[in-house]
């Protein structure tokens, strides 16, 4: 197959693999049009993340993406931020959770991970299902987190590795 048709291919599973972790493509329409929306009111996806999460001097987003967060409870959709100094993830809508006197109250599932505590990051696959494949990030205090849905698995890998060559060192 020559570079042209790989690169398609991959692009259409990558496609496939994003559209196949959500219910149905309705559900996929709602959260792309959600987002849009979300990015609109603030003016940026730069702006979106300087608004969920606190930015340091100097920090600078490097990528922002839809992604899915790997839980016991299934995938869930949100945004994944790779900057100079962390990755964040803010989910796409709000989950209920269960306050500590029993009430019921919404909010984002969010993940923040400072580069400096980051163990290792690995490219992973689904032994099942090979085409399902993975970003596993495992902390110093050890948390595993797994991040999927990429479009270009190997490009997102990439951009992980060069944020974590810039990220200032202790």
């Amino acid at each position: 197959m020559n570079k042209l048709g790989k690169k398609a291919e991959n692009l259409a599973h990558g496609v496939r693999e994003h559209v196949r972790l959500r219910h149905n493509i309705t559900e996929t329409v709602k959260g792309k049009l959600s987002l849009g929306a979300q990015i609109l009111q603030v003016g940026s996806l730069e702006k979106v993340f300087k608004n969920l999460f606190s930015v340091s001097k100097g920090q600078k987003l490097l990528k922002a993406s839809q992604r899915y967060l790997s839980t016991t409870a299934g995938p869930i959709a949100g945004l994944l931020f790779i900057s100079t100094n962390k990755i964040s993830f803010c989910s796409e809508r709000s989950i209920k959770f269960a306050s500590p006197n029993g009430e019921l109250i919404r909010l984002h599932y969010m993940v923040l991970i400072p580069l400096t505590k980051i163990k290792t990051f690995d490219p992973s696959e689904n032994v099942r299902k090979q085409s399902t494949k993975y970003i596993e990030i495992s902390t110093l205090d050890n948390f595993d987190f797994w991040f999927m849905g990429f479009l270009n698995h190997h490009k997102s890998f990439k951009r992980l590795q060069q944020a974590f060559a810039q990220a200032p060192k202790n």
